[in-house]
């Protein structure tokens, strides 16, 4: 089970949002290149990064803090991102920027067209993000609840070939509530494609659960709130993923 830290870019800062709440913000670090540092430092074997103005405006915000990041740790280990990405030049220039995965949310849903082109021009670079509550997908910084099942979704979405799916419980998200595993797993039982659990991580508890259902198609969690604020200790927490991993 592989943890990624994740690093959540707004105004050029790393924070965390409790449920996408743009207006309830925790700012971590003024420095996102030297968190990027740290986790690499400390085991990450990838990083999750999200553009959160870019999300909300539909373009790219924050490009100084992830080629600051790219520039950071690119060279060692992949960096992802997602948030406001709708064109198919913002990933060739996140891909030709060092970038080894481009994430897409709300474009996926409102502009399926978009993600299949995508996933043409770029196979194996591509993942589709889904953020749900209930089993129905939500769009635009979770503001707009779709009707969508995200199994359905999903499934579709599969057919496109994205190379993987992250699933996002938005109820649970920041929340420091645990994850949703019932979810997360039948998500991962109704594809073939392997899914990253997001949302809820609190504790080490939560990385045993998720090691449980790894065999499901579960192949990575990102971690945010829980190792910024000390619940998680990432360096332990990858070593002990890595230990139940080596005994399944």
């Amino acid at each position: 089970m592989l943890l990624i830290p994740a690093i959540d870019l707004k105004d050029g800062r790393c924070v965390r949002l409790r449920q996408g709440d743009m207006d309830d913000a925790t700012v971590f670090s003024e420095d996102p290149a030297a968190t990027a540092r740290r986790w690499l430092e400390l085991g990450a074997r990838r990083l999750h990064l999200v553009d959160l103005n870019g999300a909300f405006a539909g373009k790219p915000k924050n490009e100084a803090a992830i080629r600051a990041i790219v520039n950071e740790v690119g060279a060692r280990i992949p960096v992802q991102i997602g948030g406001g990405i709708r064109d198919l030049d913002t990933i060739e220039r996140y891909l030709d920027g060092g970038i080894a995965y481009v994430i897409i949310g709300t474009a996926a849903v409102k502009n399926p067209g978009f993600l299949h082109d995508a996933c043409g021009a770029f196979p194996g670079q591509v993942i589709v993000g889904l953020d749900a509550r209930d089993g129905k997908v939500a769009t635009d910084g979770w503001s707009k609840l779709t009707g969508h099942d995200v199994l359905d979704l999903a499934r579709k979405f599969e057919g496109y070939g994205v190379e993987s799916v992250i699933y996002t419980d938005i109820g649970r998200d920041g929340m420091l509530t645990g994850v949703n595993i019932e979810a997360t797993v039948r998500l991962a039982r109704g594809l073939t494609v392997p899914v990253i659990a997001s949302g809820g991580v609190a504790a080490i508890d939560d990385v045993d659960r998720l090691c449980a259902v790894e065999h499901e198609g579960i192949e990575a969690a990102i971690v945010g709130r829980a190792i910024y604020e000390g619940t998680l200790d990432f360096a332990a927490a990858q070593a002990r993923a890595d230990e139940l991993g080596g005994e399944s």
